[in-house]
């Protein structure tokens, strides 16, 4: 039987309390840090010339549909009754939101070093200690809103814009792709500074500190992001029935982008899943 991801604005306090002490006792064990690897090992960039299966490509959103998938089956080893609730950013978008409250999320990072000193992944209680990033700091940092260079969570309306695109993807199938619900959903664009940065890539860097980059799975505010994420392309699925994944097939030899995307049918690692495998989750999961 299917089981229900809620919005976390309608958890009750028992709930936020199960799935905090899921997601603490993942780290406790080492679990939750083999995620944090996974993620990191699968950040791969446009111009790092070799395949792309999480991040800047078509499989961007089937990848984390099933990286969710096995975060949550771990989480419900722990606790059946646990499932990964869904950050609506369009709606709770400011600092002073419940999400960032001291029993859920725990709250930003102070300013002399944007530690977070709140919540139960403070690293200061002891449970919550940065064991693989691009930095050597052993503490969660964050920098709501980013302060000294201002940014804002994409409102309604925006992602309302990026919902109206009728194809999933178009080529280059990469972070320059022009059009196409994938990458208008990732959030690549042109321009400079905060403007390069739309959608999913905004709330990550809205969130700042260690959401930024590969780690960005350090901050436990990442699954509620992507779940949002999914429920969003979920969406989407039902409003284009029609619309499939693509590419269908392999980019031919001498494409720019030969061996560097996973077609419809081809296996995504580390899994061996492909994408069209991960396009229908109602026998699994749904959204409240």
């Amino acid at each position: 039987m299917a089981y229900t991801r809620k919005n976390q604005r309608d958890l009750t306090g028992a709930e936020r309390k199960k799935f905090v002490a899921a997601v603490l006792e993942l780290k406790r064990t080492g679990v939750y840090d083999r995620f944090v690897r996974t993620h990191i090992e699968h950040y791969t960039a446009d111009g790092e010339g070799k395949l792309r299966v999480a991040h800047m490509a078509p499989s961007f959103l089937p990848w984390h549909r099933k990286f969710l998938l096995e975060f949550e089956r771990e989480l419900r080893r722990v606790d059946p009754t646990v499932s990964v609730p869904y950050w609506d950013w369009t709606r709770d978008n400011s600092p002073a939101s419940s999400l960032w409250s001291d029993d859920f999320m725990g709250g930003n990072g102070r300013r002399s070093d944007l530690q977070v000193m709140t919540g139960p992944f403070a690293h200061a209680g002891g449970r919550w200690t940065i064991n693989h990033a691009m930095t050597e700091g052993r503490f969660l940092t964050r920098d709501l809103g980013r302060p000294r260079d201002p940014i804002t969570l994409p409102t309604a309306a925006q992602l309302e814009e990026v919902m109206r695109e009728r194809t999933y993807d178009v080529a280059p199938w990469n972070s320059t792709s022009a059009s196409g619900f994938r990458n208008r959903l990732e959030g690549w664009a042109a321009g400079q500074g905060n403007e390069r940065f739309r959608i999913h890539n905004r709330v990550h860097r809205w969130v700042g500190g260690l959401m930024l980059g590969g780690a960005s799975v350090n901050d436990p505010v990442f699954w509620l992001h992507h779940s949002f994420v999914d429920l969003v392309w979920s969406r989407w699925q039902q409003r284009n029935p029609g619309a499939a994944y693509l590419p269908a097939e392999p980019p031919p030899l001498g494409d720019a982008q030969y061996r560097k995307v996973v077609a419809r049918h081809q296996p995504m690692t580390p899994w061996g899943v492909t994408p069209a495998q991960m396009l229908d989750h109602s026998a699994i999961y749904r959204y409240a």
